[in-house]
Parts: structure tokens; C-alpha cells; sequence
């Protein structure tokens, strides 16, 4: 450790000007908001995003300023085209804030100065590029649109509705699937101070999914609604119909290009595509559009972009097209077969966003989701370089299109045949797999570059969609396999392994994305970052995307096991022999008739004994409380809850609650210290407590602790002082005995060293059992706002007599799921977050990265 280091702690250990142990710091955390120290600082640890992304954004005028808001409520910015990210949270906040963004806008004016708006009506303001939000206002409802007068940065309008919540809002021939909401669309003409309220047509209720200003006439605008497309003369106060010339008039997505020079002003639209019967097959309307005369009239520009779903020999495609067209009338894919069982040479498919090149009216993309949509053609983007006369797929990953078994209809449609995608550790996945995962979003910056996300990464073109680039990771040598992650991690952070018998070898745990571990950095310049690469997971084919508890063996660090809660080998105990390269399955432990995505039950604390590594415990949870939000399977046809044994070395499994209270919710367990006969369960249920156990878990008993404590969520013994600690506290925020709590003495009697109503984990330093972390969560069923104050991650570098909170650089501190100090360096730290991935904290000072052991 170097000197400025030492200096450092030292200077901790003696002076705390932040925090003291005493009523009066903990008394400041549960009544206002403090602010982080910045004596650690967080970098996100790989692979960025990972997980599914609506919500992105290119600034107006800054071409290398970007915003994302994917699906598991983190919110990132880019201000340097996309090589890094950053979290525009508030860090010291309570979590909740700028999560999923439904839109950012930016003045055209004053780059500086923006509006982003919730899906739940929730409107942050920017003055620094959108380095920092903060909320001004909220409106009743759900919101999708935020649009700023491009040539007056005064006027702003905001329209309601769930327009593009692409999983729960689908249009069929009656209408569509999704609630609406009250018609109301506001209008702000002092930047946001104030709101009006209008009207768009006589509609009770609305979905606005589009609002365009006309960029030289401010009274001018047009929007995309599910009622079709509307035109206002008279800033917003009143609207008439305007979809002259649209066949269906269900706009999806409307775009604009205007020529500062020539003040030219087109509009491009999407309309929905309709299926009508036509005998034993189906015709379509709907397609692309424009307008020349600002939305008065429409031109359709759909040119060749039917398809002939007869030259489509893709099983999976063509069931695909079943689905939407049944989908469509409202009925089975079975009965539709029967209805219209012959495919047809001309049909559209179901496109979902639309782009012009700003730089150029011809070039124009747009784009589908096959996986949420019900579209089904490949292609995760189309584009037409002649103004819509003619349409190819240009981004084009898969199986469909390696295998070309098509190539012949293809090219008489003088598209090109090969991938032209390139991903991170997804691209096994991505090339394994016909195209059922869509495209997510579709955006072109000001200087024409164009983004998507296919399946769980975003793409980058800056070649006309000739090909694209994954902007999530850098690989640290061509073909390693070995990623960092440029920080806009959507990934669901699971449990950390840091101790693993290989000193530069640590084991993260990811929901969705399978089992990683860190790996060499090489050359990478950041030489403070962290690499990572993939065990197991979308690397193989059936590997383990959602693991859960994992262990290595204590005399073979070859030897890994880890458990599956969700998806691929869920229920199972995994083992490898080789380190990660193979993997086997060796007991089958839970099971249920439920879809495979579905939740089995959260498996905790995987431990091996140390002296007789044959014996083997986990805890399986039945009340989940860090982990990913989602319902289990109602009933198991295989397995319980509670506390699980083996004594063959994984291969055979018994249940032994003896001791426990009825449904007792077992979250962890650990081995004494001192004798591995001996065990701790935390259980945090209403009726929990801690137990030990003498006898391997034959039988528990409940310890003497604290009568106010109600829930204990973690128990945790040092190794060095023999002190055990417990954390306490529930979601609700009414645990009395909620904070840490420590015994030195085996549990005869405890200290509380921290003061919170909600605390998930504490854990002390190897090497050092003055360093102490702390992990409190947000309580999400409180309705005392004082408890939901200084959520994040605490440290203690003078044994619990005075505490730090360090969330510099957090942007989920309201739900870190594992935090632990390094098991090597005391100048470093780790968390888990529960949807943006692993990080890692340096403490200030330090100048020697991690990989630098």
C-alpha cells in the first residue's frame, strides 16, 4: 500500500470531522441528507449494459452527448461519443430518482439546458449537459414524450401516455393492448416554470407518443398519437386530425429533417401495419410516409419494402409471422392457420421507430422488435439510402442470416447477405440464434450516426449502417474474451466470490449473463480499470445464465460450484473440475411446472467445510429481499425453503429445519470460525432472529439477541477477532433494532456500531478488522420519508467507532446487494449493484490499480 494510503487511514483512524459514533452522526443520517466523502471512489466493473435498453438519446446539437435509461432503473450519460459512461443519479439521493427516462431533450439554443420526463410523470431539468438532474415537477399519469421548440428554447410541451412501453402496449385490429390515460398534453412557454394544460381532439383518452414543432414556426406542430396523427397552428391550445393520405393513420413513430440552408422541412412517419384478409392469406397496409407540407398531407414512401414471406424458408421466422397476424385478429395462431393458411408474396411487417440522417432527407432507418412487437422479418434495421424507394436490412446478426439459406431471394432484393454486427460476450449468443430478439431503440446523432440495441447491447454505425460496433466494452487484446466495461452496465449484480484459492482470480455472479471472473488487463490503458470474462453463460450453449450462491473447493481451486435460480439449469447445483472451462450438472435440488424464465427460489451461502470439504450447506430464502424483484413459482414440485445439507459432496441434498421457526426465511448462513460443526443462520422474516447450530445443521437453536432487533438479514464472523456481527432491519423500516449489531463474546452479549432502520450486509477487512462495510438499502415499503435517507455503502476504518458514507460514483447505492472490502488490499473495495453490474472503490489516494496486487 503506498504512503499516501497509509497517511490516509491513519489520518481516519485518529480524525473524523464526517463521522463519529454517536447519537449525533446517526441522528443526521435518519433526519437529512449527507453527502458522500470522497475518500473511495467507484469505477463500474464489466460488461457494460447487458440487459434491455428503450430508452436512448441523442443531444441535438452536441454530437458526442448521448443518454440511456435501460430497463433496470439505472440512467447514464456519455459526453465522449460513447467510450465511457457515467451515472446521472444522485448519488447521495435516495436511489429512486431518473429511472427509466422515457425521453431527454436539449435546448437547440443553449446546449446546457435540458428536460427529461418519467414514465411515471416525473420531470428532471439540466443546466450542465445532463451531468446532473434534478426534479422540478411531477403530473399525474404515465408520460412518453418530451419535446423542446427547436427554435425557441421557452417552449416545451410533454404528452401523456405508455406510447413506448414496447412489452405491455401492442395494437391490434380493435384497438390495443395497454391502458390509456386522460387526454392532456402541456405546454410550458418559460422554460419549465410554469404548465398549461390542453387537449388534443375530443378524445377522453390519449396515447401521445410524438410531438414535432415546426423548426421555424413556432406555432406550428404535429403529433403522433394512437388516435392518429393531429396538427396544431396555435402552440398546442387546440388540434385538428392530419392524416391525409395515411390508410391506417395509427402513426408508431414520426421524424423530421430540416435544412438550416434551404429551410426545406420534411416529415418521415410509421404507419401501423394492418393485416386484412384476403382469402386464404392476408394483405397490408400502413408503411412509411412523408410529409412536405408540414403534416398537412402524406406521401407514401413504402416503395419495395413488403416482403415475399413465400421465399422466407425459416421455420421460426414463419412462425413468427403466425403470431403477429393472429395477434392482429385477435385470435390463435392455430385457428389463423386455418383461416389464412397461405403465406403471402407481399406483406409488411410490423415496424416500430423511424430515423432521417439530418445530414441527408434520403437517408432514412427504421426498425422492429421481434422478441416484444410482434414483427418478424430479420433485420434488426432497415434503411433506404433514395428516400424510401428502395429498403434493405442492414443490421444483420444470427444464424439466419450465417446459414444463408435464403441468399438467393436476398440478393434479388440486392441486399447484402453477411453479418455486419459485431458484439461483446454476447456474440456466441447472437450467432447461435435465429433473430428473435428485435431492435430496442433506433437513434441518429446530429453528424448522422446511428444507434441501436440489438437484443442486450447497443450498437454503433458510423458507415451508413454498413456496419455496426457494440459501445458497451473494450476488449483488452483482439480475441481475449476479456472485456471492460465503458460503464453502462444494465446488468443485474448477484453475489462476489473474492476469495477463490487464486489471488488474482475472483468469482461475480450476474442475473441473466451467467458467472464471470476478473482476468488479465494487458494492455488496456486504464490501468485502474477491471477485466472480466464469462465461465459460463451465453459462452456455451446451456450455460447458466442466473447463478446464484457459489463456493470453490477449499483444497482445489479448480474446483467451482454455483446454483441456478432463473432460466438455463435453474434448480441445479453446477460443478467444474477445470476451472470454468466444463461444467456439469450434479443434483437437481428444486424444480416447478413453470416457464423457465420464471423464479424458482433464491439460493444463499453455498460454504464448504474446510476440514471435511464432502460437507456442503446453502440456505434457500423465502423471503427475498436484495434480490431481483419478480414473483416464484407459486408452487415447487421439487425442493423447500430453508436450510440445506450434503455430506457426498453436492450430489445428494436433505432439508433439515429442525429448530427453525414455522416458514422461517433463512437469507444466510456461515461457518464458525472456530469449529465448521458449528453454523450461524440469519433469518429475516418478522418472526426472525439468529440461530446456531452444533451438530451440521441437525438441529438449530435461536440465540439471545437484542429484543428489539426483528429481522437479521446477514450474519458475518471475523476471522482474525472471532467478533460476530449481525444486520438488521426490514422494508418497512419499523425494526426498532435495525443497524448493526456486534458480540465479541459469542453472542452472550452486542454492541450496536450502526444506526439505520435497514441494513442488508456487514462484512471486515482479512486483513485488517478495522475496516468495516456496511450496505443500507433503501426500505421500499416505508412511508416514513426520513427512513428513506442515505441509502449506500458505509465504511469504518477504526473498527465501527466512526463511519464514512462513500457513494461517489454509485449510481444504484439504494440496492447494493454485496459489498465487501478486498480480501488483499486495504485501499480496496467491491460492490454489487442490483441492475448496473460490479464495481470496484479505490480509496483516495491510491494510484496503483487493482490487477497491480
Amino acid at each position: 500500500m503506498n504512503r499516501i494510503v497509509v497517511l490516509v487511514i491513519a489520518a481516519l483512524c485518529s480524525i473524523n470531522t464526517n463521522a463519529q459514533l454517536n447519537k449525533k452522526y446517526f441522528k443526521s443520517l435518519n433526519n437529512k441528507q449527507v453527502t458522500s466523502t470522497d475518500l473511495v471512489q467507484w469505477q463500474q466493473v464489466g460488461p457494460g449494459m447487458s440487459g434491455y435498453c428503450e430508452e436512448f438519446w441523442c443531444h441535438p446539437t452536441q454530437k458526442n452527448v448521448m443518454m440511456m435509461s435501460p430497463d433496470m432503473y439505472n440512467t447514464y450519460g456519455t459526453w465522449d461519443g460513447g467510450k465511457s459512461w457515467h451515472t446521472v443519479k444522485d448519488v447521495d439521493g435516495t436511489g429512486k430518482d431518473m429511472g427509466r427516462i422515457r425521453k431527454f431533450e436539449f435546448s437547440h439554443q443553449n446546449p446546457d439546458f435540458g428536460f427529461a420526463i418519467s414514465g411515471s410523470g416525473q420531470l428532471y431539468k439540466t443546466t450542465d449537459t445532463g451531468k446532473s438532474w434534478k426534479a422540478i415537477t411531477s403530473f399525474k399519469g404515465r408520460y412518453s414524450e418530451i419535446t423542446v421548440d427547436p427554435s425557441n428554447d421557452r417552449n416545451w410541451y410533454i404528452g401523456i401516455g405508455d406510447f413506448w412501453n414496447v412489452k405491455k402496449n401492442w395494437r391490434h385490429q380493435n384497438g390495443q393492448v395497454g391502458k390509456l390515460y386522460n387526454n392532456v398534453i402541456y405546454r410550458s412557454t418559460d422554460k419549465g416554470t410554469t404548465w398549461e394544460k390542453f387537449k388534443i381532439g375530443d378524445f377522453e383518452k390519449i396515447d401521445i407518443g410524438r410531438i414535432i414543432v415546426h423548426p421555424t414556426n413556432s406555432k406550428i406542430l404535429i403529433a403522433a398519437t394512437n388516435q392518429g396523427v393531429f396538427r396544431s397552428t396555435n402552440q398546442g391550445k387546440t388540434w385538428e386530425a392530419s392524416g391525409k393520405g395515411l390508410p391506417v393513420n395509427r402513426p408508431r413513430d414520426i421524424d423530421a429533417f430540416f435544412d438550416e440552408k434551404s429551410k426545406e422541412f420534411v416529415l418521415y412517419l410509421v404507419d401501423q401495419t394492418a393485416f386484412v384478409a384476403n382469402g386464404k392469406t392476408v394483405t397490408t397496409k400502413g408503411g412509411i410516409y412523408k410529409s412536405t407540407d408540414s403534416g398537412k398531407s402524406w406521401q407514401n414512401i413504402t416503395g419495395n419494402l413488403a416482403v415475399d414471406m413465400t421465399k422466407i424458408t425459416s421455420k421460426g421466422l414463419q412462425n413468427k409471422y403466425w403470431n403477429s397476424i393472429a395477434f392482429w385478429f385477435q385470435t390463435s395462431a392455430k385457428k389463423i392457420k386455418q383461416i389464412h393458411p397461405e403465406l403471402p408474396n407481399e406483406v409488411l411487417d410490423v415496424w416500430h421507430r423511424i430515423q432521417v440522417n439530418p445530414t441527408n432527407k434520403n437517408e432514412i432507418y427504421i426498425s422492429h422488435n421481434n422478441k416484444h412487437d410482434k414483427s418478424f422479418l430479420p433485420g434488426g434495421a432497415w434503411k433506404s439510402n433514395d428516400g424510401g424507394k428502395t429498403w434493405k436490412a442492414v443490421a444483420r446478426a444470427g444464424k439466419y442470416w450465417i446459414d444463408g439459406k435464403d441468399n438467393t431471394y436476398w440478393e434479388s432484393r440486392n441486399n447484402s447477405l453477411n453479418t455486419n454486427t459485431k458484439f461483446a460476450h454476447m456474440q456466441p449468443e447472437m450467432d447461435r440464434r435465429e433473430e428473435s430478439w428485435g431492435n430496442r431503440f433506433l437513434e441518429l446523432s446530429v453528424d448522422g450516426t446511428a444507434y441501436i440495441c440489438l437484443d442486450q447491447q447497443v450498437l454503433q454505425s458510423k458507415d451508413g449502417g454498413n456496419s455496426w460496433q457494440q459501445i458497451d466494452d473494450d476488449e483488452t487484446a483482439p480475441g481475449s474474451k476479456n472485456w471492460v466495461g465503458r460503464g453502462d452496465s444494465n446488468l443485474p449484480g448477484r453475489n462476489m466470490l473474492l476469495e477463490t484459492g487464486i489471488k488474482d482470480r475472483y468469482l461475480l455472479g450476474s442475473g441473466e449473463h451467467g458467472l464471470w471472473q476478473t482476468a488479465p488487463l494487458g494492455n488496456h490503458p486504464d490501468k485502474m480499470a477491471v477485466a472480466v470474462t464469462q465461465i459460463d453463460g451465453q459462452i456455451r450453449h446451456g450455460g447458466s445464465h442466473s447463478p446464484g450462491a457459489m463456493a470453490v473447493h477449499p483444497n482445489n481451486p479448480n474446483i467451482i460450484y454455483f446454483m441456478s435460480y432463473r432460466q438455463e439449469n435453474r434448480g441445479m447445483l453446477r460443478k467444474s473440475v477445470d476451472a470454468g472451462k466444463t461444467w456439469e450438472n450434479i443434483a437437481t435440488i428444486f424444480d416447478a411446472d413453470v416457464p423457465q424464465h420464471m423464479r424458482l427460489i433464491f439460493q444463499n451461502s453455498l460454504i464448504i467445510d474446510p476440514v471435511h470439504p464432502e460437507n456442503m450447506y446453502f440456505c434457500a430464502t423465502r423471503k427475498p429481499i436484495s434480490q431481483v424483484a419478480g414473483p416464484y413459482a407459486k408452487k415447487l414440485t421439487k425442493g423447500d425453503f430453508g436450510f440445506y445439507r450434503s455430506f457426498d459432496g453436492g450430489y445428494t441434498w436433505e432439508l433439515s429445519n429442525t429448530g427453525l421457526h414455522e416458514k422461517a426465511s433463512v437469507r444466510r448462513i456461515i461457518f464458525d470460525v472456530n469449529n465448521s460443526t458449528n453454523l450461524y443462520a440469519a433469518v429475516n422474516d418478522n418472526s426472525g432472529g439468529l440461530y446456531k447450530t452444533t451438530n451440521q445443521g441437525k438441529n438449530w437453536e435461536k440465540m439471545k439477541i437484542p429484543s428489539e432487533i426483528q429481522n437479521v438479514n446477514n450474519v458475518f464472523m471475523d476471522r482474525n477477532t472471532k467478533s460476530l456481527f449481525i444486520s438488521c432491519g426490514n422494508e418497512e423500516a419499523t425494526d426498532k433494532g435495525g443497524g448493526v449489531w456486534k458480540s465479541e463474546n459469542n453472542g452472550e452479549s452486542w454492541t450496536r456500531i450502526f444506526e439505520m432502520p435497514y441494513v442488508w450486509q456487514c462484512e471486515t477487512s482479512p486483513i485488517n478488522s478495522k475496516i468495516i462495510t456496511v450496505s443500507v438499502p433503501l426500505p421500499p415499503k416505508t412511508k416514513n420519508k426520513k427512513a428513506q435517507l442515505n441509502p449506500g455503502a458505509y465504511v469504518s476504518f477504526d473498527a465501527g467507532k466512526t463511519w464514512n458514507k462513500i457513494n461517489k460514483g454509485l449510481g444504484q447505492q439504494d440496492r447494493i446487494v454485496d459489498l465487501k472490502p478486498d480480501p488483499y488490499r486495504e485501499d480496496v473495495f467491491w460492490a454489487s449493484q442490483k441492475g448496473s453490474g460490479w464495481f470496484i472503490g479505490y480509496l483516495k489516494g491510491t494510484k496503483k490499480g487493482w490487477s497491480k496486487k
